[in-house]
């Protein structure tokens, strides 16, 4: 059940944040305009005020506060003193629609019901002592505006009859589960009475004034769809719902908390594995491996069998059923078994025909083997840090017929990762100077690949943050430093292209924020200042474009004229990274015609998240489906 107010559909997983000022400007306008603007900057979704009309709340004898109890006196005085008029809350409310935040106001007479009919609210709070106002509850109902009602105060029996009368009336409404006490203590709040409250009726949020913001964050993990705190300007100020409200620092700290759970609580469904998951599955879990050099037509028994790390190969989960099988291939001691030993066919590589260059990524040490099962354009050296310290000329003999890209570490020796954006000079400068190795690795690989003549390196340049993405107004500074980084480098002979990337990379199994080349205006700006070329990695960018709904094929052409190479694998969702082909929601079919009109040239590989395993088996499934469309 989904409920529209405003811009925002609320009951659809997102939190709807709504900031109860009420009469906590104390009657003054100029605070109450104040307070709207500090809303705004905490990033609130609505601010709501209230409106009485106290001929129509009290009765007379009341109002003359003849013989009334003195907690009555003691609110009629706050209220003479402290309440707006209609014509300040008209102004109010254009003042939000100026600001883009929405105006609500709790209505507690009919008369104010009429008269913000007048300003055209997009619904109605009604507060807590209203609840059982039936004759109130109506006049709302009659505005056809969805309602918001707190449940403080009340009994079950009566949020029942209420349910039941809103109901019968067929109205949009939402309940808040509420403790209406100034501030309301811990032991009296009893959250998980919106489990109960879920059961009268599907839509449930909170209205917290407890001290702090624990329990309202509590709320939204237990998926309310509403919070509303009181917000104060000064928590000291005359006026009882200050006690229980949150400052400006308060406030802001509880949205973050907010919209980091919901970003965490998903949306229910089968649980997926996350790309770093996987990373740390391949290095840390184990895998069923040879205990010996067999020979293909072996029937594997016990003996043939142990389990070993790392995770790279058929699960231990998986040991019975590999018991009996005839082997289908060669293995040597420690190699590992793959789902593929289960099945009665094992993929391998053919020639394949593209209208571009195409190329499979390799390391040195099975750059042999690849090389005596297929003929591609290029091979692609993805080189680690410890690969920098070998002798590419114990792996490569003589001259190949093909051409070659080599791909730099993004991790260095003792957990450094490349960054040559990075605002620690120290760092900056350890990279340059790793980069430049990798640069003269490259040089020395030509004497083995002479079709080569500036091969292309691609590279994460760095720019990544450790907890929250970079703000606008120093992005720039790091695409200088990169600048002033590749100047330094010395790239004669060889062509460094960066990487797009996506806003949320892996590194030693865990997230961090990239800043620079991830959109798409910012790397056209920039490939034009420094006239560089690009690999668009297609998985990358299809993440960025998740994550900031962008259009990914509209990205796709304004990054093809500055594509030299490409990196193709599928993606899905925000951290789907690296997917075979046809397994995400990119469509190659549509891609391939940008691609062929954009960058008709550029050369490409597939990079199919641990592809290489079982002899390169997801790299011959991706050429097998990329095939018919490039």
């Amino acid at each position: 059940m989904k409920i529209q107010i405003g811009n925002f559909e609320i009951g659809a997983g997102r939190t709807f944040i709504i900031a109860e000022i009420g009469n906590n400007h104390n009657g003054s306008f100029d605070r109450a305009i104040e307070m709207i603007d500090r809303a705004a900057e905490m990033g609130v979704d609505c601010v709501k005020f209230q409106m009485r009309h106290l001929e129509g709340v009290y009765r007379k004898r009341s109002l003359r506060r003849d013989g009334e109890d003195l907690g009555t006196e003691y609110i009629l005085d706050l209220l003479h003193r402290f309440e707006l008029g209609v014509d300040e809350h008209k102004r109010l409310s254009e003042y939000c629609s100026r600001k883009g935040i929405l105006y609500l106001c709790t209505p507690w007479d009919a008369l104010s019901v009429d008269v913000l009919e007048k300003f055209d609210v997009p619904a109605y709070k009604v507060a807590s002592a209203d609840l059982t106002n039936l004759p109130l509850l109506d006049r709302l109902v009659g505005t056809g505006k969805p309602l918001i009602l707190s449940t403080g105060m009340s009994k079950p029996d009566e949020v029942q009859r209420t349910v039941d009368f809103l109901n019968r009336r067929n109205a949009a409404f939402i309940l808040l589960h509420c403790n209406s006490t100034y501030p309301a203590p811990l032991h009296d709040i009893n959250l998980r009475w919106m489990h109960q409250l879920r059961k009268i009726h599907p839509l449930v949020g909170y209205s917290g004034h407890e001290r702090g913001i624990n329990v309202s964050l509590a709320a939204t993990a237990l998926d309310a769809c509403i919070i509303e705190r009181h917000f104060t300007l000064d928590r000291d100020m005359e006026g009882p719902d200050h006690a229980a409200s949150l400052t400006y620092s308060e406030f802001k700290k509880m949205i973050e908390g907010v919209r980091e759970i919901e970003v965490a609580l998903g949306f229910g469904g089968e649980r997926q594995l996350s790309q770093g998951e996987m990373i740390n599955r391949e290095n840390l879990a184990k895998s069923l491996v040879a205990t010996k050099k067999l020979s293909k037509g072996t029937i594997l028994s016990a003996e043939h069998i142990k389990v070993r790390s790392p995770g790279q190969g058929l699960s231990p989960q998986n040991y019975e059923a590999l018991l009996g099988r005839v082997l289908s291939h060669d293995m040597m001691e420690e190699d590992f078994f793959y789902p593929s030993d289960l099945a009665d066919l094992r993929i391998e590589p053919r020639p394949y025909t593209f209208s571009r260059p195409w190329g499979v990524p390799v390391r040195y040490h099975d750059f042999g083997e690849y090389y005596s099962r297929i003929q591609p354009d290029i091979f692609e050296f993805h080189l680690s840090y410890s690969d920098m310290e070998l002798n590419p000329g114990e792996f490569l003999k003589g001259t190949y017929d093909c051409g070659f890209v080599v791909h730099a570490p993004e991790l260095f020796a003792n957990s450094k990762l490349m960054d040559l954006a990075s605002p620690d000079e120290g760092y900056r400068k350890f990279s340059v100077l790793e980069t430049q190795r990798v640069i003269n690795i490259t040089r020395s690989l030509k004497q083995f690949f002479p079709k080569t003549i500036r091969p292309m390196i691609v590279a994460n340049v760095g720019g990544f943050t450790m907890d929250e993405p970079l703000p606008l107004e120093v992005l720039n500074s790091y695409y200088e430093r990169f600048a002033i980084s590749l100047g330094e480098l010395d790239i004669e002979g060889v062509e460094l292209i960066p990487q797009t990337m996506a806003p949320f990379p892996w590194h030693f199994g865990g997230q961090r924020y990239q800043n620079i080349f991830v959109k798409i205006d910012e790397i056209v700006e920039w490939c034009n200042k420094l006239n560089l070329r690009m690999c668009f990695d297609i998985s990358h960018t299809k993440l960025t474009c998740n994550h900031f709904s962008l259009d990914f094929y509209d990205f796709a052409k304004k990054i093809a004229p500055f594509t030299a190479h490409l990196h193709l694998g599928d993606a899905k969702g925000l951290n789907g990274e690296g997917l075979q082909i046809g397994d995400g929601n990119i469509d190659f079919e549509r891609l391939g015609k940008i691609l062929k009109t954009g960058c008709p040239v550029a050369s490409f590989i597939p990079e199919i998240w641990q592809g290489h395993k079982n002899g390169g088996e997801g790299f011959w499934i991706a050429l097998e489906r990329l095939e018919k469309l490039l």
